[in-house]
């Protein structure tokens, strides 16, 4: 299988590679999930007119908000970093935390909250979304899917969180216009503790059916969240020494907002189709390791050591 030449997934492991390790173990993979949220109803509403949905995958909790003006998000007892989208222009978040100073910034941007107590206000209104890990036990039980995941699935590596930041816990703020898009660079990645976000650009007009790009991941799953337009997920589950593990190719088109939570090993790729506006971010959790890899691909990679994969790998 090869790429569009323009694709610089063809930097690292081929996808042939990775379609050979992952299917040693004969496993079945789980089944992807897709989550609309312009059809199923919120699982909160506050009394200023806040809508939220909660969903969650094997390592991380995902909170998607309609914010209402004057919307506060509190943590009290958080154990480790957590990650808040601001994806429109407009929307304006007051962020604090009890460690280092507070940040004010407007979207599009992506924030890094701190372990500890903390606090997000919000004025303009519009999405918001929080990413926290399954630490946060008291969010998991939010979850409308929380009994998915009653087992793990046996695909995904458990979670282990990366090193803190090097110059101690804070508020990071980021301002997505600040970091435009480079040639030498896939998306507009960053990374913490505990997740890593790839925030595209919004496409104009559908994608290329010939510039398609499937892969799979062996080991961690991709939540990949449509914020704009509508998409085609195409998700193929590799085949076990069993017909009945087996499942036929899924073209799900959805709309957005939504999200669709894809398993390991399941060969998949994401096609905009939307007329008008289709935008889309990747989140993993925790952060991958082969995109760490590449030079210069993660914009905050200074400020996040990565593991000290070699003394993982040898032992003491």
């Amino acid at each position: 299988m090869s790429y569009d030449p323009q694709n610089l997934r063809d930097r690292m492991r081929s996808p042939t590679q990775r379609l050979q390790g992952s299917q040693t173990a004969d496993q079945p993979a789980a089944a992807a999930a897709y989550f609309d949220f312009s059809v199923v109803p919120p699982d909160e509403v506050t009394d200023n007119g806040s809508r939220t949905w909660w969903v969650r995958g094997q390592n991380f909790v995902l909170a998607f908000c309609w914010a209402a003006e004057g919307a506060v998000f509190t943590r009290t007892e958080q154990k480790d970093e957590y990650v808040v989208l601001v994806p429109r222009a407009g929307t304006q978040v007051r962020a604090a935390a009890d460690v280092g100073p507070d940040a004010d910034i407007e979207g599009p941007a992506l924030l890094i909250m701190p372990p500890g107590p903390s606090e997000l206000e919000v004025h303009g209104g519009g999405p918001v979304i929080r990413l926290f890990t399954t630490e946060s036990e008291d969010l998991v039980a939010r979850c409308r899917n929380q009994e998915d995941y009653a087992e793990p699935h046996a695909h995904v590596a458990p979670l282990i969180a990366w090193p803190e930041p090097a110059d101690g816990h804070r508020i990071r703020a980021y301002r997505i216009a600040d970091h435009p898009y480079e040639p030498t660079r896939f998306g507009r990645l960053f990374r913490c503790s505990t997740f890593m976000v790839n925030w595209f650009d919004p496409d104009q007009g559908p994608r290329d059916p010939g510039a398609l790009s499937p892969h799979l991941h062996d080991d961690f799953e991709q939540c990949s969240l449509a914020l704009e337009g509508s998409y085609v997920h195409h998700i193929r589950s590799p085949w076990t020494s069993s017909l009945s593990d087996w499942r036929d190719d899924d073209h799900r088109l959805v709309a957005s907002p939504s999200i669709a939570i894809i398993p390991p090993p399941a060969l998949h790729t994401s096609q905009s189709v939307g007329q008008v506006r289709n935008h889309l971010i990747d989140i993993f959790c925790p952060p991958r390791e082969d995109f760490s890899n590449q030079d210069g691909w993660v914009i905050n990679a200074a400020e996040y050591p990565r593991p000290d994969l070699e003394d993982e790998e040898t032992g003491p």
